[in-house]
């Protein structure tokens, strides 16, 4: 059963049964395991008058009540709210029962006197099938628009590219839902932005936390997202609340989750799986209610074949799936961009900067864009700081660019794009050529690791390690 809405759910559950002692234990049980969102009813006979009230992720309805069955109610409730899922509740496990309530449109037929978990399970299955359901219909709605219903989430995301436009309208029809996202694309295409649009589209109360845990070893991770308590190793003074607790019933958003340890993996799925997690020097775990997002820039698929990422985990995150395209799939919303990363420049420095953004555009219409859109951003105001901030020209940005020797000529023939380097009477090491380009890569992309690597055809942890070698 997979446990992916364990999360209350955004509507609530309907729990219907003339035996009050049992409702009421039975939400004691449901909220014990972070479903909380559940309305009690003792009347059969106003199922259908409250239904038509309010809207209800499911209903659990009592096989054997007073005035009406829940075999009775099953058409009325199928035929009138058809993706609606109905569970019946019964005492004993009667065969017949069983079969006729199936066979009259119930989802499933759970006994009063199986195991807690067992029925925990019917209720998630239920809640996971009305969000499928719910998902699909709104997909199916917004297949032929040709804009997002609120655009306005998105005003963050510059682009008119239709694989955007595409992504928008998907994390519109999946935001209501409690299923966890994995975003992917390379360093630079703005998956944390993706992230946050899914956050602010989900209407979820809480906060959006985002952490980037690419170098956090097992013992860090552990401590960053799930806290610890006073004196649970040297050093702890005082208790610390962890990440996943300060994104309660909002978004924790994980970025470069490829980078995990495998034992920081096997603590995640956990989270995963249970929507539980406990801090350090603990005993007692606590409930999560944070949707979980992560993003990679690494192929997941080729580190699994290679054994460095868990399958069960990489199932458990791929809920849902957005794969953003690199600018250099979107070469038309350069104009876009450039506008605005030079309105970004005219408020951090004050500076109205004269600029021919479709000249610009032209220019670098060739480029291929390593570090993507942030790259774009850094590249931008680089310029205007070299133009000093009054005419910004392509000419400004050759100075700038590493260009691969068959890209050049293709860029822009009348600009000589390529830097000259020259050496002194003694000729560097090969080490020490390779010192100076990750030096020079890391300050073109204002320190960024992962930009670094890309810029220069390196592994990030090849840039990181030199880092930690040189302080």
């Amino acid at each position: 059963m997979n446990k992916n809405t364990g999360l209350t759910p955004r509507y609530p559950l309907l729990l219907v049964d003339d035996e009050d002692s049992w409702l009421q234990s039975f939400r004691a049980t449901l909220r014990s395991q972070g479903i909380d969102n559940v309305v009690l009813l003792n009347d059969g006979t106003k199922v259908m008058e409250t239904l038509a009230e309010r809207k209800f992720c499911a209903v659990a309805v009592d096989l054997m009540m007073p005035n009406i069955s829940g075999e009775d109610l099953i058409p009325q409730m199928v035929e009138e709210y058809p993706e609606l899922p109905v569970l019946v509740i019964s005492g004993l496990n009667e065969i017949k029962a069983v079969v006729n309530c199936i066979r009259k449109g119930a989802f499933d037929f759970i006994v009063k006197t199986e195991d807690r978990n067992t029925l925990i399970a019917g209720v998630r299955h239920a809640i996971e099938i009305f969000e499928l359901r719910q998902e699909n219909k709104s997909l199916q709605k917004r297949f032929f628009k040709d804009s997002p219903d609120r655009p306005e989430l998105f005003t963050e995301i510059v682009t008119a590219h239709k694989d955007m436009i595409s992504i928008f309208k998907y994390i519109e029809a999946i935001a209501e839902t409690s299923r966890p996202v994995l975003i992917t694309g390379e360093s630079g295409v703005g998956k944390e932005l993706i992230a946050r649009a899914v956050h602010n589209a989900s209407g979820r109360k809480g906060n959006f936390v985002a952490v980037n845990v690419a170098g956090l070893d097992d013992n860090v991770f552990s401590d960053t997202l799930f806290g610890h308590k006073k004196g649970a190793f040297t050093g702890a003074t005082e208790a610390r609340i962890g990440l996943v607790e300060k994104a309660k019933n909002g978004t924790l958003f994980l970025d470069e989750i490829g980078d995990l340890s495998p034992a920081s993996q096997t603590k995640l799925l956990r989270l995963l799986q249970e929507h539980e997690f406990m801090p350090l020097g603990s005993d007692m775990a606590k409930r999560s209610s944070a949707r979980i997002i992560t993003a990679t820039h690494q192929s997941i698929s080729s580190m699994q074949e290679h054994g460095k990422f868990r399958k069960d985990l990489f199932f458990r995150l791929r809920g849902h799936m957005l794969k953003i395209p690199p600018l250099r799939e979107r070469r038309g919303d350069l104009p876009l961009l450039i506008s605005h990363f030079i309105d970004e420049v005219h408020i951090d420095s004050g500076n109205d900067v004269e600029a021919d953004v479709h000249e610009i555009s032209s220019f670098l219409g060739e480029y291929p864009f390593p570090g993507n859109v942030r790259e774009l951003q850094h590249l931008v105001h680089d310029a205007a700081s070299l133009c000093g901030y009054k005419e910004l020209r392509p000419e400004h940005f050759k100075q700038l660019l590493v260009v691969p020797a068959d890209l050049a000529d293709s860029l822009d023939h009348s600009l000589d794009l390529g830097e000259s380097v020259s050496f002194g009477t003694r000729l560097p090491t090969l080490q020490e050529v390779r010192a100076r380009l990750i030096d020079e890569a890391l300050r073109r992309t204002k320190g960024n690791q992962s930009s670094a690597a890309q810029l220069i055809g390196v592994t990030r942890q090849a840039v990181s390690k030199y880092l930690k070698k040189n302080g």
